[in-house]
């Protein structure tokens, strides 16, 4: 854990975890939506890493985002 994107990304991926299992049903369905933000939050960190910090922030953003809607709509 040595840029701030490591941070970031690695405490985003703790929520998705958290959110999981407080927040969801528990499916499968849901497991895959959120493996598909964590991906996101995986290559934002690299990205960031690499310098190109406004497509990471946006990337993070999106992941969140959609982490939300996944949660939102798995509780209806």
């Amino acid at each position: 854990m040595a840029t701030f994107f490591d941070v970031v990304t690695v405490s985003c991926f703790a929520g998705l975890v958290l959110a999981f299992f407080q927040f969801t049903d528990r499916e499968m369905r849901t497991l895959l939506h959120f493996l598909f933000a964590g991906i996101v939050f995986a290559v934002a960190n690299q990205v960031g890493n690499a310098g190109v910090t406004i497509l990471a922030l946006i990337l993070i953003l999106a992941g969140a985002g959609y982490a939300f809607l996944v949660v939102r709509n798995s509780r209806a």
